[in-house]
């Protein structure tokens, strides 16, 4: 009569192996796990500024549905202009172009005031929130200059350039400053006093203080500054643009409302709000990263 089988029991160096499979299975998250979090975000985030637009679409189409409506209503925006929409970036001329290349000139202009500004501000700002004397000398200066109107200043610029691309670049130099200017200099008077003294301690020159000391303590005054001084000069490009024409968006509004294209102007608006609350993320998101969070008190 044979021996009865014997059962082989694993070994214990597999049993863990094995477990550590198990394990490792259970904490890989699926693609339902993965994709989950992605969805409840663009729920939370995209639902109700939907919902909204929606609905404000759906208030304005009731409202001038009707003949001899003083506004075309979307759907007639929508029929009449959608070659605007379809195409931004078409060139059939000089000035016969999409919008999206107008918006890009528009940029350009932006860019170069803004980075004027951005440089100049920090600058002063800097030393105005440094020194007493210079604070109580330009403070009063600033605070009369920055109440004029941008669009007062085009005359001005127009007479000093004898140009209108400088002299829109001006406008948007000399709106777009004081915010920054400004914001700059309460952060520097805001920094501790315990960050001097240590710049004290180690001896830190002027530019070593300025670069380690003064611009981190002061980023989120700085970046506040930024944030208001985007929205400026995108608010003061399309007003020069205006007056000064060229291919600018601001110019297409204009040119539009002289032949009577109604319909063109509200996508024109449609596209510079978009491109204002793209500056404006931007912005906002370089400053995250720099600052790393912190707000201004």
């Amino acid at each position: 009569m044979g021996m009865p089988a014997r059962k082989l029991e694993p070994v214990p160096a597999a049993k863990a192996a094995g477990a550590a499979v198990v394990e490792l299975k259970r904490a890989t998250p699926g693609f339902a796990d993965r994709v989950k979090p992605v969805l409840t975000a663009l729920w939370t985030n995209l639902l109700p500024p939907a919902v909204t637009i929606a609905i404000l679409l759906g208030i304005w189409q009731i409202a001038f549905d009707r003949p001899g409506a003083t506004l075309p209503a979307p759907t007639v925006v929508w029929s009449q202009a959608f070659d605007l929409i379809a195409e931004p970036f078409y060139v059939a001329g000089s000035q016969d172009m999409g919008l999206g290349w107008r918006v890009l000139t528009s940029l350009q202009r932006v860019a170069v005031g803004f980075g004027f500004a951005a440089i100049v501000g920090v600058l002063v700002g800097a030393i105005v929130g440094q020194s007493v004397w210079a604070m109580r000398g330009l403070d009063p200066v600033f605070q009369i200059l920055r109440t004029v109107p941008p669009l007062a200043w085009l005359p001005i610029s127009l007479a000093a350039f004898r140009d209108a691309n400088p002299s829109a670049i001006f406008v948007i130099f000399i709106t777009a400053i004081w915010p920054i200017l400004i914001n700059t200099a309460v952060g520097i008077r805001n920094i501790p006093q315990d960050y001097r003294n240590v710049a004290q301690v180690l001896r830190l020159n002027h530019l070593e203080f300025f670069v380690k000391i003064m611009l981190p303590a002061a980023a989120p005054y700085i970046f506040t500054g930024l944030r208001i001084g985007i929205g400026l000069a995108w608010l003061a490009i399309v007003a020069a643009e205006m007056l000064t024409g060229g291919v600018g968006i601001g110019f297409f509004i204009w040119d539009a409302w002289n032949s009577s294209r109604i319909p063109d102007i509200v996508v024109a608006l449609v596209y510079i709000g978009l491109v204002g609350f793209a500056l404006d993320r931007m912005v906002a998101f370089v400053a995250t990263r720099v600052t790393r969070g912190t707000a201004a008190n």
